[in-house]
Formats: structure tokens, C-alpha cells, sequence
């Protein structure tokens, strides 16, 4: 038999020892007093060891309850005016032990206490009524269980606040660990697949000249300072939750090693795409016009650094064999006709007559089995753009279209 199977016995071989010991004292001691001496005892106990006790409560409840019961079916009432006075005692101090059985027992074991001292709170008055009805008797019980969901709504109410914050805390946590995931994609895994498409082509031109392979071993030796940039800056991220100036992980400023460099923007677009030609094979171009890279935000320029070097990577590892990739940058109107700014990657995907089926295979491991262009969808949306990409052509293309700072501008005004 094992531990679960235990428990269920226990409580059980518990509530019948308690129900006969009850059923006892009932016709031996005075009316109300067995039960009354355990649960002021046990809430006694309870205070002198509030730390572990509070947690265990709920079995001692439940046989506190059963006892209570017993009084009440075979008990003989008194027949003087107060001398039910241990019964009231025996109530009250229920209804405090069930606020401590509902803020800090075990989910399971409150419901079980709670429902049989609840019912012997609910029902203790009924012997002492002189010849009731059956209406009578359930207003008398449905009134008593009123302090009983009184006692539960004040324990349960500050165990569902602190339910809500670590599930709060747990989806934040959450969130950061798949941005921290996002981080690694967009960034490292660039630099990474720079670092694999270098080192091919050194080991190529390394047999047939030597001199070849050391341009790509700076390269190589670039791309991996690169990623390891990417990953102190994440790092310091994670370590610096709490700036020193108050304003958290957003912190710009600081003095030596101390400082976060800020997420790349379009202004570091150039960098990218030139890194990404003398990797080759393939040759990236770069059109951006200025009027549009004014138009992003420090964040929407950061989602468009990403859309860019996410498409660069899929080229990379997907269309290894292409000769030439656009990357255009310019001002154009949605379709509601506010201001937005286009984000466009195409490649030609090497120009064979095969290229489309090789794009429509590439359309579906990137778009139902790949994590990168679909978490970079929500990306883009969380900025108020639009992501679409697909075939196009005899190749692939990738189509963000941000929201200008001006419209955010006028639209946060209106």
C-alpha cells in the first residue's frame, strides 16, 4: 500500500475513532464540553507552533468536526437556560480554526475539513430547538452557514492573491525566457551561421591557396566577437533588472564595463549587410532611404533590424547557393493610408528553374515548422505592423510594415 493510499485510512480510521469517542462523551460529560476542551486545545496548539502547525491543521479540523457531530446526534441538550455555553465556545473557536485551515492547509485537505466543521457549525442549534419543523431547522442551518463561508472567504481570499502572483511571476518569467530565446535566435544564430558558411569556404580555397583562408579566419574570428557581444549583452540584461538610476533593464548609461549597449537599430543595417556579402558566396544590397529610417522609434527600429537579420539567416541556411539579396528600407501608405514604413528582403533563390518548388518546400519547414519568422510575427505585431513572407518571384521574399513614429504620434494625440 502505498503513501496515497495511506492517507484516506488514516482520516478515515481518524473521524470513526473521533465520532465513538464523541458519542461517549456525549452521554458522560457535560453537553458540549468534549468537543469544546479539543478545539480550544487544538487551536492552542496551533499558536504555539504556528509555523509547522498551520500547514496540518486540516485532519485535526475534520476531527474536531466529527466530534462536534457526535454532540449534536447523541448528546442529551440541557434543560437549564446557558448551558449550552461550551457549544458556543466549541463554534467560535471552529470558525477561527477554519480561516487558518483555508489560508494554509493543503487545497484538498481544507475542502474536506472545511465541509464537515462547517456542517457541525451549520447544524449544533438543532437539538436545542423545542419541537421544530423542517423549515425551521433549515433556516437555523442555512443561518449558521453563513460565519462558516465568512471563515472561508477570509482565508481563502489573501491563498487565491498569493495563487495570482505566482502565477504572475511565472508567466513573467516565462515571457523573459522566451525573449531571452528570441535574443539568441535573431542575433547569435547570425553570427553563428557566418561563422559555419566561413569556415566552409576556408576550408574550400584553404587546399588551393593558403593565403585565401586568412580573410576568412578574420572574418570567422568578427562574427564570433559578434555573438559573443550579443550574448554579454543579454547577460548583463538579466543582471541588471534592478539599474542603479532606477529605471531598470532600459539603463543606458554607465561608466566602464558597467554600461548596456542598447539593441541594434536600422542604423547598424549597413554593418549587417556587409558582413553578410563578404561571407559569401551570395551579395547583399542595401537601399534605405533617410526620410524612412527617421520615421522608427528606438523599438520599431529595433523589430526591423531583426526582420532583416532574421531574413538573412534564412537565406543563409536555406538558399545557401543565392547570387543576390535586396534589403529596402522605405516610407509608404497602409492600406487605412497612415504613414508606415516597409521592411523588405528579397532574394532571387539562385535563379533555377527548380527555385519555386524549393520555395514552396521552404514556405512550409519556415512557416508551420520554424519558430523564427512566426515568433518574429508577434514581434512585429506587438509594434502595430504586419509581417507576411513568401514566395515571390523566382525566389523569397519578407515584407514587414511598421508603423511611422509620426502616426503613433498623431494617434496617441487623438
Amino acid at each position: 500500500m502505498g503513501h496515497r493510499d495511506v492517507g484516506p485510512a488514516v482520516i478515515a480510521a481518524g473521524c470513526g475513532g473521533a465520532g465513538a469517542v464523541g458519542a461517549y462523551g456525549a452521554r458522560v460529560a457535560p453537553y458540549g464540553v468534549v468537543p469544546a476542551v479539543a478545539a480550544v486545545a487544538l487551536l492552542v496548539w496551533c499558536l504555539c507552533r504556528w509555523r509547522r502547525a498551520r500547514g496540518r491543521l486540516a485532519l485535526p479540523v475534520a476531527l474536531v468536526g466529527v466530534l462536534s457531530l457526535a454532540t449534536t446526534v447523541a448528546g442529551v441538550p440541557p434543560t437549564i437556560s446557558g448551558g449550552a455555553w461550551p457549544r458556543l465556545v466549541e463554534t467560535a473557536t471552529l470558525l477561527v480554526l477554519l480561516v487558518v485551515v483555508a489560508r494554509w492547509a493543503p487545497l484538498r485537505h481544507a475542502v474536506t475539513a472545511g465541509a464537515v466543521a462547517g456542517t457541525a457549525v451549520a447544524v449544533w442549534t438543532l437539538p436545542l430547538l423545542p419541537h421544530p419543523s423542517v423549515l425551521v431547522m433549515a433556516g437555523a442551518a442555512a443561518f449558521w452557514w453563513l460565519p462558516v463561508c465568512g471563515a472561508a472567504v477570509v482565508g481563502g481570499y489573501p491563498r487565491l492573491m498569493e495563487y495570482r502572483r505566482d502565477r504572475l511571476v511565472a508567466e513573467t518569467r516565462r515571457s523573459q525566457q522566451l525573449e531571452l530565446a528570441r535574443d539568441l535566435h535573431d542575433f547569435v544564430a547570425h553570427d553563428v551561421s557566418g561563422i559555419v558558411a566561413q569556415a566552409q569556404a576556408a576550408r574550400f580555397v584553404a587546399a588551393a591557396d593558403p593565403g585565401q583562408a586568412v580573410p576568412a579566419l578574420e572574418r570567422i574570428e568578427k562574427a564570433g566577437l559578434n555573438a559573443l557581444a550579443s550574448m554579454d549583452r543579454m547577460v548583463r540584461m538579466l543582471h541588471d533588472t534592478d539599474g542603479a538610476d532606477g529605471t531598470g533593464g532600459a539603463r543606458g548609461a554607465g561608466t566602464g564595463d558597467e554600461a548596456i549597449e542598447p539593441l541594434p537599430g536600422v542604423d547598424q543595417l549597413p554593418g549587417l549587410v556587409e558582413r553578410f556579402t563578404a561571407a559569401g558566396p551570395g551579395e547583399a544590397r542595401l537601399s534605405m532611404a533617410p526620410e524612412a529610417a527617421g520615421d522608427l522609434s528606438r523599438d520599431t527600429g529595433s523589430t526591423a533590424y531583426r526582420v532583416v537579420v532574421e531574413a538573412l539567416t534564412n537565406v543563409r541556411r536555406h538558399a545557401p547557393g543565392t547570387p543576390r539579396v535586396d534589403v529596402t528600407l522605405g516610407r509608404v501608405r497602409g492600406a487605412d493610408g497612415t504613414p508606415r514604413v516597409e521592411v523588405r528582403v528579397a532574394d532571387d533563390g539562385g535563379g533555377g528553374p527548380g527555385t519555386r518548388t524549393r520555395a514552396a518546400a521552404r514556405l512550409e519547414r519556415e512557416g508551420l515548422g520554424g519558430r523564427g519568422l512566426s515568433g518574429l510575427r508577434e514581434r512585429v505585431r506587438s509594434t502595430g505592423g504586419t509581417l507576411d513572407y513568401g514566395p515571390y518571384e523566382d525566389g523569397w521574399q519578407v515584407v514587414a510594415l511598421l508603423p511611422a513614429a509620426t502616426a503613433v504620434a498623431v494617434e496617441r494625440a487623438s
